[in-house]
C-alpha cells in the first residue's frame, strides 16, 4: 500500500497546490555520495510535456539540507584537491566510458523528462560525453610557468591551483550536456561541486552523479540539491562556494552573476541567444536550406544556439517557398516517437508565451507564412505542442525579432548586401553564435572579421564548439570573464600562485639590507 503524504507540492508550470492521497514518485538528493530522501515539505511536479503526466516530485531542498551539501563539498575538497592530477584525470576516464555504457537509459529519461525526440536526446548525452572526455586529458592545461635566473640565484614559477567548492545551476533544455559542461572539469581541476539541475529534469543529473560515484569520486566530491529561487540564492551567497556557473534566460543569469559576484565569487553566465544565419545567392541552396531547417526546429527551438533568424540577402530570398516546404514535411510528436522531428515544449506556459510572440509579430505587420500553432498530435491531445512556424517580413524593431522566443520559430528577413547583413547582426544586443552561407571565400574572411559574434559557423549552422576549444559566446548571451570547458574552462576552475624563491649556494655571498624597490639585473 502506497504511503500518505501530507505535504505541498506545487505544479513546475501552474504552481497551484495539490495534494495526493498517494504518494508518487519522488526525486533524492545527492549528498555524500548516496541518495537521500528531503525531509521538506515543498515539492515539485515533473510532468512529461507530450502527456502532463506526472513522472516525478522534486523536493525544493530545505535550507540545512542545502547547508549539509555545502558542508560536504567544503569538507572534502580537503582530501580531493591532494588527490594527484593523473588520479582525477583516470576518474574522469572511468565516468566517461560508464556514462557511454549508459547513455541509452539517460537518454530516455530526458525524453520522459525534457520531451525532446530520442535522437535528440542521444545527441545531448554525447555532447556532454565529449566534455567529461577532455577533462580526462586536463593536466597539460594545469600545468604553470617558469623562468629561470631572473636575477643571480633567482627562480620565479607559477601553479594551477583548485578554487575549492564550485556550484553549477542548469536548465531544463540540455539535462546531460549542461551538467557535464560543469562538474566534471571542476572535479579534474581538483574542486568539489555542488549541482542544482533544472527543477523540471532532474532525473539525468541524478544518474550522472551516481556515475560519477561508481567511477570513483568520493563522498562528498559531488552534491546536488534541487529546487527553484531559494536553491539559487543559496548557491550565490553561501561563503564556502566560490564560484558559480550557469545556463539559461536573460532574467536568473543577470540576478545570478549581480548577486553572486556582489558576494566575490567567480561567475560564467551564458544567457539567451538571437542567432542569425547570412544567406547569400551564391550559397548551395539544397544544403543551406537543409541546414536551416534542422536549426531553427529541432529541439522545438528550445536550443540556445538554435538558429532563429535567417536573414535572406538578395535574390536567396527567393528560397523561402522551399524553406517552407521542407518545414511542413517536419513531423511533430512525442519524443518516445522514433519517428518524430521535434517534440513539445517544456510546458504549456512556454507554448503559450511562443503563441503570443507569433501574433505579436502579425501584429506588427510580419506575414504569417507557415503557422505551426494548431498542429495536432494524434494520441497526444494534451502535449505543449507548437508546429515549425515562419514569419517573414520581419524588421528589427518588432518583438518577435528584439525577443528570444524559445520555440520552433524562424523569423525571415531580407537585406541587400553583405554590409547590411553585418550591420544588422552587430545592431542586434545578443552575441552566441550565427553562420554564413555562401561559396565565397572573400564574403567569408570579410564576414568572420567584422561580425561581433562569439561563435560563428561557415556552411555550418550550429557552431558550438568541441571540448578542445571554448564555448565562446559574448556580448548578451555571456556574463563573466572566462567561458566553459576548453582551456577557458580550466581558467575558470583554477587561480595561479606564482612564486618567486632565492637560493644561494654561495654562503659567503651575502647580499646587504636596503629599504629600496627591489629591482633584479
Amino acid at each position: 500500500m502506497l504511503n500518505r503524504i501530507p505535504r505541498t507540492v506545487h505544479s513546475s508550470n501552474s504552481r497551484v497546490k495539490r495534494s495526493f492521497s498517494t504518494k508518487p514518485t519522488t526525486t533524492k538528493l545527492f549528498l555524500d555520495g548516496r541518495e537521500v530522501e528531503s525531509k521538506t515539505n515543498e515539492w515539485l511536479e515533473v510532468r512529461n510535456p507530450a502527456t502532463q503526466e506526472i513522472v516525478t516530485l522534486v523536493p525544493q531542498a530545505t535550507l540545512g539540507e542545502m547547508n549539509a551539501a555545502a558542508e560536504s563539498a567544503h569538507r572534502a575538497f580537503k582530501t580531493w584537491r591532494e588527490v594527484s592530477a593523473p588520479q582525477r584525470q583516470r576518474v574522469m576516464g572511468k565516468l566517461a566510458v560508464l556514462i557511454d555504457q549508459h547513455k541509452e537509459e539517460i537518454a530516455q529519461t530526458i525524453v520522459r523528462e525534457n520531451g525532446k525526440t530520442l535522437v535528440d536526446a542521444r545527441g545531448d548525452v554525447h555532447r556532454g560525453f565529449e566534455v567529461v572526455e577532455r577533462s580526462s586529458w586536463v593536466a597539460s592545461d594545469l600545468m604553470g610557468e617558469t623562468l629561470e635566473n631572473l636575477t643571480k640565484n633567482v627562480d620565479s614559477y607559477s601553479y594551477r591551483q583548485p578554487l575549492g567548492v564550485a556550484a553549477g545551476v542548469c536548465p531544463f533544455n540540455f539535462p546531460a550536456m549542461i551538467p557535464l559542461w560543469m562538474f566534471p572539469l571542476a572535479l579534474a581541476c581538483g574542486n568539489t561541486y555542488l549541482l542544482k539541475p533544472s527543477e523540471r529534469t532532474p532525473g539525468a543529473s541524478m544518474m550522472l552523479a551516481k556515475l560519477a560515484t561508481e567511477a570513483g569520486v568520493p563522498a562528498g566530491a559531488l552534491n546536488v540539491i534541487h529546487g527553484g529561487v531559494s536553491a539559487v540564492n543559496f548557491v550565490c551567497d553561501d561563503e564556502r562556494i566560490k564560484a558559480v556557473s550557469f545556463v539559461g534566460g536573460n532574467r536568473a543569469g543577470h540576478h545570478i552573476a549581480e548577486r553572486a559576484g556582489g558576494h566575490g565569487k567567480r561567475v560564467q553566465c551564458n544567457l539567451g541567444a538571437k542567432n542569425h544565419g547570412v544567406i547569400l545567392p551564391d550559397a548551395d541552396k539544397e544544403a543551406t536550406l537543409n541546414a536551416l531547417t534542422g536549426a531553427a526546429f529541432g529541439a522545438a527551438g528550445q536550443r540556445c544556439m538554435a538558429l532563429s533568424v535567417a536573414v535572406f540577402v538578395g535574390k536567396s530570398a527567393e528560397w523561402i517557398p522551399e524553406l517552407e516546404a521542407r518545414a511542413k514535411s517536419l513531423k511533430v510528436g512525442a519524443g518516445s516517437d522514433p519517428t518524430a522531428d521535434l517534440g513539445p515544449l517544456i510546458t504549456p506556459e512556454s507554448k503559450a508565451r511562443v503563441h503570443h510572440l507569433i501574433q505579436a509579430g502579425i501584429d506588427e505587420g510580419a506575414k504569417l507564412f507557415l503557422d505551426g500553432r494548431n498542429v495536432q498530435v494524434p494520441g497526444f491531445p494534451n502535449g505543449n505542442f507548437v508546429g515549425p512556424t515562419i514569419l517573414t517580413n520581419v524588421t528589427p524593431n518588432m518583438t518577435c525579432y528584439k525577443e528570444e522566443i524559445f520555440g520552433p520559430v524562424l523569423v525571415c528577413m531580407t537585406v541587400d548586401t553583405l554590409d547590411e547583413a553585418i550591420a544588422l547582426l552587430n545592431d542586434n544586443p545578443y552575441g552566441n553564435g550565427c553562420a554564413i552561407f555562401t561559396q565565397s571565400g572573400a564574403a567569408v574572411r570579410k564576414f568572420q572579421h567584422e561580425v561581433d559574434v562569439g561563435q560563428i559557423g561557415v556552411n555550418l549552422p550550429i557552431p558550438v564548439p568541441l571540448p578542445m576549444f571554448s564555448f565562446t559566446g559574448s556580448r548578451g548571451s555571456y556574463r563573466g570573464s572566462m567561458n566553459f570547458y576548453g582551456k577557458q574552462g580550466v581558467h575558470f576552475f583554477t587561480q595561479v600562485k606564482t612564486i618567486t624563491s632565492n637560493w644561494n649556494y654561495d654562503s659567503s655571498a651575502v647580499s646587504k639590507l636596503t629599504t629600496a624597490m627591489p629591482i633584479l639585473k
